[in-house]
């Protein structure tokens, strides 16, 4: 009984684990704007929150052709925003980050590779 009481707690403890160990990856990404247009705004955050929470680019904008990257703390789901110039968003939701390297904007979407 008691052999079965500790492998029982062995066993949901590395259950407990998997999603902190799910989390330890690189989070780092590039976001690449192919999309002939100015980058006014970009917003991500996992996907599990209800916000966009703040612009990311703060005061710059990121011009047509140019690339920035970016390293979140927590790895997982990202849902990610991106807002040109004349205000016209473009949304693409639930990239896993530990995944991905390159987010690529164009006019018309956002391709995570």
């Amino acid at each position: 009984m008691f052999r079965r009481a500790v492998l029982a707690l062995a066993l949901l403890s590395a259950t407990l684990s998997l999603p902190a160990l799910a989390q330890n990856c690189d989070t780092s990404f590039t976001v690449v704007n192919s999309s002939g247009r100015t980058i006014m705004e970009i917003y991500f955050s996992p996907a599990s929150q209800n916000s966009w929470g703040v612009d990311q680019l703060g005061t710059e904008v990121l011009a047509a052709g140019a690339s920035k990257a970016f390293r979140p703390t927590v790895g997982g789901a990202y849902d990610f925003r991106m807002v040109f110039d004349g205000g016209a968003p473009v949304e693409r939701r639930g990239v896993d980050i530990c995944a991905v390297s390159t987010i690529t904007v164009t006019a018309s979407a956002i391709n995570a590779q």
